[in-house]
């Protein structure tokens, strides 16, 4: 019997299968040891067969060249695969999501040129949530959603740390990742939490979470690493590290071990260490925050956090009771919580905001008491381990008070040691972890999978696609903006364009509009152009495919976009909003498309009306054209959908495929690998888009501009300057 395939989408951070770099940045923490070893104990299992992780490909002089190899193996059955999307270097995540759809567009056809697809994927964090709907939208491939850290909750903790809702939505793309969790969550067909917390309290703030589709699965603690000190064990490297910052290294340790993060919390840590008589006089204080070279190539939010820690160790005078190495290698972490048990200390995670906290569990698997934010994982945690305090981390009272009550008392210092060691074994063992991981993830994905709808794996016959002949599929596809840049073209520029599709007779062209099909036909007709082969009318919500024997609609795509779909359900949500929109006549709105007109033009209304339809649990999604046309479809419902669709049943690559847009609402149509023309007369809101390398912008207006860009792309076999 074949095993099973599991691929796993963990796009950002630096990723490998030995020596994390965890700490480096912010984006490689503690979600890469979770990916890594799950991938290490789902390959161990009988029952699987093949494991990935999907990764992003890096070329860059200022990181390993390990991260710029195309395939590395973590181990039998397990492999890493990296894909190149956005520029070569290396991005911190919030720098990813223009990027994106590129991935989804390369990993969809290196799926589809497998001979089998994986079972289920696995999406970690928003970015790959956003990846794994779309794979799973137009795939059907189920999908497991894991966010480790959500936005909404980051959002809530950074605005009662103080700071301006503006900053927080600039700095971390918050409204994009909160999108794409929304999205992931509506596609999910698991979402694996750490903690009830989590999913009671965090997750439950999203309108498309399913509660029942939620399955609490604590992460695992490899054993063969994170074990208490042995009789006779001592730790000389670690006691090396630590020689050059303290004066008396004997001191039971106040240890910390995270990313430089404002969200970690760490200069009030400093602070309280450093106003406390008591913790000063009888113990150190060890803060393992990554490593670093030169401070200068740090982050920015890396160098505020140790800037801050610097000036609070000059402030208290803390020098000889505070060591902040710069170098570590990962292997000696488990050498560090036992230096720190054997010395009797305690661990401390003072984070703002925590999803989990594994570094809790490595602790407490070393035999290391803990001090813990009251906040998210570690409640779970200790209130399964016994093994230490938790105190409200914004208080500084209560988080130094925590501190010097956990190590006042020698005795139960003692018995929390033995509770947590005895804990992590008969609770969060990564065996433990796999079976329960793959017997939700296999229930759940068998279900998915019997409910998917056939679309890419069936054989078009003439009655859906225009052809039943797979030679008879195109080899390449322009793909025309009825409503804008062909709208009232002048006659020289048609004509010329006229000219250049004609002679070229291998090439499709396709149509794009909101208008419904026969409008479209009609007004595409007063243009003399060469026939199409594709018609995307209504915004995207319907197909239509022509050839000398007539037009076909092609049902299978409105069959797909009509699951959980409720008109009326969404037309009522939408009255709420009035009268800042009003409705369409009836010849403008569809079966799948209710369509508005606002009362002014207004950016601002989209937000709105996402989360009114999120508050109503609809899977639907707006799109703005124009700046005063709204349209409301079914959430998997779109031209670029549409167009992404098509694309895989003709078996045609995006990359052959020559998109034109100029106007507001069609930025979405020049994502991911197709080729892309603008033309100068284009909406604004495109000017996000000149940094895409496939993307052509002219100078010249309508027809002129698509010209342009035919010639930039050498997009047609017979072609001539006009």
């Amino acid at each position: 019997m074949e095993g099973l395939y599991v691929l796993h989408l963990h796009l950002h951070g630096l990723f490998r299968s030995r020596d994390l770099e965890l700490g480096r940045d912010a984006d490689t923490g503690g979600q890469t040891t979770y990916v890594l070893e799950l991938t290490r104990a789902l390959a161990a299992r009988p029952e699987v067969g093949q494991v990935e992780v999907v990764t992003r490909l890096i070329r860059d002089r200022r990181v390993a060249p390990d991260y710029g190899r195309p395939t590395e193996v973590i181990c039998p059955g397990a492999t890493i695969q990296r894909l190149p999307f956005g520029p070569a270097r290396y991005l911190r995540k919030e720098l990813l999501w223009p990027h994106l759809d590129e991935l989804a567009d390369a990993l969809s056809e290196r799926l589809l040129a497998q001979p089998r697809l994986p079972d289920w994927i696995h999406a970690h964090y928003a970015d790959a949530g956003y990846v794994g709907a779309l794979l799973r939208r137009r795939l059907g491939i189920p999908l497991v959603f894991t966010g480790h850290s959500l936005g909404r909750e980051k959002r809530r903790r950074l605005l009662a740390a103080g700071l301006d809702a503006a900053q927080i939505d600039s700095q971390y793309s918050m409204a994009q990742r909160i999108d794409a969790e929304e999205l992931a969550l509506a596609h999910a067909s698991l979402v694996v939490t750490s903690t009830p917390q989590e999913r009671d309290q965090q997750y439950s703030r999203y309108g498309r979470f399913r509660h029942d589709l939620a399955r609490v699965i604590p992460p695992g603690v490899d054993s063969r690493q994170f074990f208490p000190p042995q009789a006779g064990m001592q730790e000389p490297a670690i006691e090396a590290l630590m020689a050059p910052f303290l004066r008396d290294p004997a001191k039971p340790p106040v240890l910390a071990i995270c990313r430089a993060d404002h969200r970690k919390n760490i200069p009030a840590l400093v602070e309280v260490f450093g106003r406390s008589a008591n913790l000063r006089h009888n113990h150190n204080l060890v803060l393992v925050l990554g490593c670093r070279d030169d401070p200068r190539e740090l982050e920015k939010t890396q160098r505020e956090v140790f800037h801050q820690v610097f000036e609070l160790v000059d402030r208290f005078d803390l020098y000889g009771q505070i060591a902040y190495p710069k170098q570590h290698r990962r292997q000696q972490i488990p050498e560090i919580y036992r230096w720190a048990a054997r010395l009797g200390g305690v661990f401390v995670n003072p984070a703002l905001t925590e999803p989990f906290g594994l570094t809790l569990l490595e602790a407490a698997a070393c035999g290391l008491p803990v001090v813990a934010t009251d906040d998210g994982g570690p409640q779970d945690i200790l209130g399964r381990c016994h093994n230490g305090l938790l105190v409200d981390v914004s208080d500084l009272d209560a988080l130094q008070k925590g501190l010097e009550d956990a190590l006042a008392q020698p005795e139960r210092w003692r018995r929390w040691r033995d509770n947590g060691v005895e804990a992590v074994s008969r609770h969060f063992s990564w065996d433990a972890h796999g079976t329960h991981y793959l017997g939700e993830a296999l229930a759940e994905s068998r279900l998915a999978a019997s409910q998917r709808q056939a679309l890419w794996f069936q054989r078009p016959n003439a009655a859906v696609a225009g052809g039943s002949d797979v030679s008879d599929q195109p080899q390449r596809l322009l793909l025309l903006d009825l409503d804008a840049s062909l709208a009232t073209p002048d006659g020289v520029s048609l004509a010329e364009l006229r000219r250049r599709l004609a002679a070229d007779r291998q090439l499709a062209i396709g149509v794009v509009s909101g208008r419904g099909f026969r409008s479209a036909r009609h007004r595409y007709g007063e243009l003399h152009l060469p026939d199409p082969r594709l018609w995307i009318s209504r915004a995207g919500t319907e197909i239509h495919y022509s050839s000398p024997q007539g037009d076909w609609q092609d049902l299978n795509w409105q069959n797909h976009i009509a699951r959980h779909w409720d008109r009326g359900a969404v037309e009522a949500a939408m009255a709420e909003l009035e009268p800042r929109l009003r409705r369409q006549e009836s010849a403008d709105q569809g079966n799948f498309k209710v369509s508005y007109l606002l009362t002014e033009p207004d950016q601002g209304i989209l937000p709105l009306v996402r989360q009114t339809l999120r508050s109503h649990r609809l899977m639907a999604r707006p799109h703005l054209f124009h700046h005063w046309f709204l349209d409301v479809l079914p959430l998997t419902a779109s031209k670029s959908e549409a167009l992404h669709y098509v694309a895989l049943r003709w078996q045609l690559p995006m990359a052959s495929i020559l998109v034109e847009a100029s106007q507001q609402g069609d930025g979405e149509l020049l994502r991911g690998l197709s080729l892309g023309v603008v033309p100068e007369d284009h909406d604004p809101a495109l000017e996000g888009l000149r940094g895409h390398r496939r993307v052509f912008f002219s100078n010249r207006p309508q027809a002129w501009g698509l010209l342009d860009g035919l010639d930039h792309h050498r997009f047609l076999r017979r072609s001539s300057v006009a």
